[in-house]
């Protein structure tokens, strides 16, 4: 088998067919959107038609949303979905922030009073900018000083009390998950796990137990054990000594040589696990996060590998491309160019190339 062409089968990355944002984010799970910019098209691009109308209205309308279900990190997810996902590994992420709380001297009765505040300010699934709910809880008597109201905000996310709301303009808004989700149920916790591996197998395998645990931040122990109760719906291959998990007929179809995609920055394709090396040759890994600093540059995948990275400037009524290609990799200009204008049509926008 072939991991890094069955992985691009898996995430619908050849012949994009979803027709709908929220088919998309069902279908992966969660997306990893700390940058919405970017996270918008990685939805996108896994559509058949993509537009960034239609990602907004799926927002707007609140069948997904951006909350904090994994690794402390933004990822969309499905509306219904989200409070079981959140309440999976919020334990742990509560667990490696206590320190951090303790510094700031945050104590519980500081999160329950904002807890408080925020289900009062919020009821009637009303929407606040992040820097007006800060100052709601100033008034209330809560201080919001250096990193202290991030964390707040965070508390009450892992508490399935707050989500991300659609933005205001450009501003990023909070809401009430249970109003915004007409109260997304939980789940008894193996049976959360067993979902969790399933649907992560069958929309970014073939992986690991250390890859879903990486991912979702959970145990591998956990993740052995999610795995293995999605059986038969997900199944094990030993591949070079190393077992991964994924849909049965995972590896059958190919990618082909000459296959281009432009992929967003954090894209799940590179995000979604612990260990790359079958999409990207370690010596190029700097190029497409600089540093190691986090920040994760959009995508040039040829066949399946990432070869470069790319960039864009958006005008009025164009979208400007450039690219980085890596050392010693050719990419067509034909090819190059026709994923160049879809990624300008789902901004409504002609394509241009820098010179």
């Amino acid at each position: 088998m072939n991991i890094a062409d069955a992985r691009m089968h898996s995430q619908r990355l050849v012949a994009p067919a979803f027709e709908t944002p929220g088919e998309v984010v069902r279908w992966m799970g969660a997306m990893q959107a700390q940058d919405y910019h970017q996270a918008v098209w990685a939805i996108g691009s896994r559509m058949a038609n993509p537009a960034l109308t239609a990602v907004e209205a799926a927002i707007d309308a609140g069948d997904i949303l951006r909350t904090w279900p994994m690794r402390g990190t933004i990822h969309f997810v499905a509306a219904e979905e989200a409070r079981w996902r959140v309440e999976l590994a919020a334990d742990r992420i509560r667990s490696s922030g206590t320190a951090r709380r303790r510094q700031l001297d945050l104590t519980d009765d500081d999160v329950n009073r904002c807890r408080d505040i925020a289900e009062k300010r919020l009821a009637g699934r009303r929407r606040m900018q992040r820097g007006d709910l800060l100052r709601a809880f100033e008034e209330g008597g809560v201080s919001t000083a250096g990193q202290r109201g991030y964390h707040i905000l965070g508390q009450l996310a892992l508490q399935a009390v707050l989500c991300i709301g659609p933005n205001d303009g450009k501003q990023q808004t909070y809401v009430l998950l249970d109003d915004w989700t007409h109260g997304a149920p939980s789940r008894p916790r193996d049976e959360a796990l067993a979902e969790l591996a399933r649907r992560y197998a069958i929309s970014h395998g073939p992986a690991t137990a250390h890859d879903l645990a990486w991912w979702a931040g959970i145990t591998v122990t956990d993740a052995r054990a999610g795995f293995e109760a999605a059986r038969p719906d997900v199944t094990p291959r030993d591949i070079d000594g190393t077992v991964y998990w994924s849909a049965d007929g995972t590896g059958d179809q190919t990618v082909g040589a000459g296959h281009l995609a432009l992929l967003a920055g954090f894209d799940e394709y590179l995000l979604g696990y612990q260990n790359r090396d079958a999409v990207i040759d370690r010596a190029n890994a700097s190029a497409v996060c600089p540093g190691g600093n986090g920040v994760f540059y959009p995508m040039i995948v040829v066949g399946g590998q990432i070869v470069g990275t790319w960039r864009r400037t958006l005008r009025k009524g164009l979208a400007v491309i450039g690219r980085e290609v890596f050392p010693g990799v050719t990419v067509s200009d034909d090819a190059f160019a026709s994923a160049a204008r879809r990624y300008a049509a789902f901004h409504g926008l002609s394509v241009a190339f820098e010179t």
